[in-house]
């Protein structure tokens, strides 16, 4: 199912992975994880955000996909079942 999932990072946290030199490796880990098909990045909130559309394949997958964001990042999450706009026609196809 294709997910949209929003992450707000907590500054103080995100800060500290930033001076140790491992904000980008924190995010190639994660982009490695979810293989979006699209992912966004930029201020929210007065903080850091990710934004990353993708696919997940079994609800067991939640804790893989979320848990460095909530312990190492501390950061407010989202995960939001999303369609795009195919998907949204062939849904809609079926309903007459």
């Amino acid at each position: 199912m294709r997910m949209m999932l929003r992450a707000r990072l907590d500054t103080h946290a995100s800060n500290e992975v930033y001076k140790r030199g491992e904000l980008a490796k924190f995010v190639q880990d994660l982009m490695d994880r979810t293989k979006p098909e699209a992912a966004y990045f930029g201020p929210m909130d007065g903080g850091r955000t990710c934004t990353l559309v993708f696919d997940m394949e079994d609800s067991s997958q939640i804790p893989a996909t979320l848990e460095s964001l909530l312990v190492e990042m501390e950061a407010d999450v989202e995960l939001l079942p999303v369609m795009n706009y195919d998907d949204l026609k062939k849904g809609l196809a079926g309903h007459k």
